[in-house]
């Protein structure tokens, strides 16, 4: 159960995290000329996620704590070679959490990208094949 709870709570920090960023990233990108009235919804969204954030972040240190008490248990009963495999197993498993959704990241921004660029080629495309057609091989 702690390890579901840890892959739970370090899934939803991240995707708070995320979320947080992107509206960051949207109110520093507005027009320094929009209207308040237009910024307020991304200003009480980016409240909103910082408070939930907080909260993520409370259960996190109560799984932390919660951890603690397994190892302490489980050191009673394991070798302490497996002890170490366990310690290092928690480890593992949040750091390769994180990694996990920076590749997702990259991925799903690697594939935007990629969107963008066909689109761009297929309208670049056209417009070259159309002036190679209009100015007409056959003249030379």
């Amino acid at each position: 159960m702690f390890i579901g709870d840890l892959d739970k709570v370090v899934s939803l920090m991240l995707s708070l995290s995320g979320r947080l960023l992107r509206v960051e990233t949207t109110l520093d990108t507005l027009d320094p000329e929009t209207e308040h009235q237009d910024r307020l919804p991304l200003l009480e969204k980016k409240r909103q996620l910082m408070r939930q954030l907080s909260e993520a972040q409370d259960l996190k240190d109560h799984v932390d704590r919660r951890e603690q008490a397994v190892s302490r248990v489980l050191a009673r009963c394991l070798t302490p070679e497996q002890h170490r495999d366990y310690s290092h197993f928690v480890k593992m498993k949040a750091a390769l959490l994180v990694e996990q959704r920076q590749l997702e990241d990259k991925i799903r921004l690697g594939e935007e990208q990629l969107r963008g660029l066909r689109e761009s080629l297929g309208l670049g495309l056209g417009l070259g094949m159309g002036m190679g057609l209009s100015m007409g091989y056959g003249h030379y």
